[in-house]
């Protein structure tokens, strides 16, 4: 499809982890179709694994990376923030400004709205990514936050859900929106969807993600812990991942006396993390769209997961196989269940495998977000979607039950 170059600014706080996969493989397909791309960061957010990824993509964007001190809560600094990336994306004189994650979102639509009061006709995005969405509504936080989105709100000309999940947690916790709005799924390359073999000496459980309490990895070596009390002996597993509770995490399997069994490696590639061992867990106690389910499932990894977010979306058919977020006991038996049937948990792998690829496309993906920017701009006509992955946010209401269950961030 033959589209007009555009000049489109990401803006994104934290450069690491799933928010940046979603961000580093838009930007690619949108600078290969012809655009002029350009990222705006955190400066100080981001270990050596996650520069890298940055010093690789910078190449590829004709408008650059752009990094700036930026804090995770809400501060005063982020007025000094905000003037700084005002001054930087002014000169860029983006088309479209897309925000991701909260902080992200409030930056975007902040400055593409000044921007616009000043002649330039920047188009406001944002996708949440679950970020505030995350918290209770019936918490202090939660209606600070939630009342900021509703506030910005009132500047999104678009707004894009990475799951049906999302999209009823945002009309239920912030409210109906006037903006053009989809949802549109998480994908992968048609690379990733080859299976990866273990290792012959591989572990029996791999935890891979960000190592905060949200993601749950305390419920792993819980859980862990909870085996070797029953059994005697601990499984072998490798954790993946960096975050800020880690050094709480190592204190946590010093004083369990795992340290024998549980091995911790910072962050590695997917696909390489998934040779380490024979079962990945992914004990989340919230979700927007994870990618490491998606990277999991395509690669025909034996998989034990929650159920939350977007992550039933994904199982389909199989979402009766998701465990009770938060629930060490149910956790801990579906780990059990993976050692004793093997061959059950890998026929489960391929029978997820199998009708993933269709749907999780990453050219599907930057596809509909592509044709969003247009239609926002006027230049090309609605999309005319299919039942899964609807444009409007009016039919959420079949995922409304799950809303009261939100954690707490």
């Amino acid at each position: 499809m033959t589209t007009t170059p555009m000049r489109i600014v990401h803006c994104v706080r934290s450069p690491i982890g799933g928010i940046f996969r979603h961000i580093r493989d838009l930007a690619i397909c949108q600078s290969e179709a012809g655009h002029d791309v350009g990222l705006v960061c955190d400066s100080n957010t981001g270990s050596a694994f996650d520069n890298r990824l940055l010093e690789e993509l910078k190449p590829r964007l004709a408008l650059g990376i752009a990094r700036f001190p930026m804090q995770r809560q809400l501060t005063v600094q982020d007025l000094t923030a905000t003037v700084s990336l005002y001054k930087h994306i002014r000169d860029l004189k983006p088309d479209i400004l897309h925000g991701h994650g909260a902080k992200g979102g409030a930056y975007a639509r902040l400055i593409g709205s000044v921007l616009r009061l000043r002649g330039q006709k920047a188009a406001r995005v944002y996708c949440p990514h679950g970020g505030s969405l995350h918290y209770d509504p019936n918490r202090f936080e939660g209606r600070v936050y939630h009342t900021l989105e509703r506030l910005l709100g009132r500047l999104t000309d678009g707004l894009i859900f990475v799951s049906d999940y999302e999209a009823a947690a945002y009309e239920s916790k912030v409210g109906h929106t006037k903006a053009r709005s989809r949802i549109v799924y998480n994908g992968l390359t048609p690379d990733e969807f080859t299976p990866v073999p273990v290792d012959e000496a591989a572990a029996d459980f791999l935890y891979i993600g960000m190592l905060r309490d949200l993601k749950g990895p305390d419920l792993f070596i819980e859980a862990l812990y909870n085996i070797r009390l029953k059994n005697g002996t601990a499984p072998k597993a490798h954790i993946v991942g960096e975050g800020p509770d880690e050094e709480r995490y190592r204190n946590m399997v010093r004083k369990l006396g795992l340290d024998g069994a549980i091995t911790f490696h910072g962050a590695l590639p997917a696909r390489e993390a998934f040779k380490l061992a024979r079962n990945v867990v992914v004990p989340s106690r919230a979700e927007a769209m994870p990618y490491i389910i998606l990277e999991t499932v395509a690669a025909e990894r034996p998989l034990i997961a929650t159920r939350v977010g977007g992550i039933p979306e994904i199982f389909g058919r199989y979402a009766n196989r998701l465990v009770e977020p938060g629930h060490i006991g149910k956790l801990t038996t579906a780990m059990e269940e993976a050692l004793v049937d093997p061959a059950r948990m890998a026929q489960q792998a391929k029978n997820l495998r199998s009708c993933l690829a269709e749907t999780f496309s990453v050219d599907l993906m930057n596809d509909r977000i592509t044709t969003l920017y247009q239609e926002i701009q006027g230049i090309a006509p609605t999309d005319s979607s299919t039942p899964a992955q609807a444009d409007s946010v009016s039919a959420v209401p079949r995922a409304q039950t799950v809303l009261a269950r939100s954690s707490n961030r």
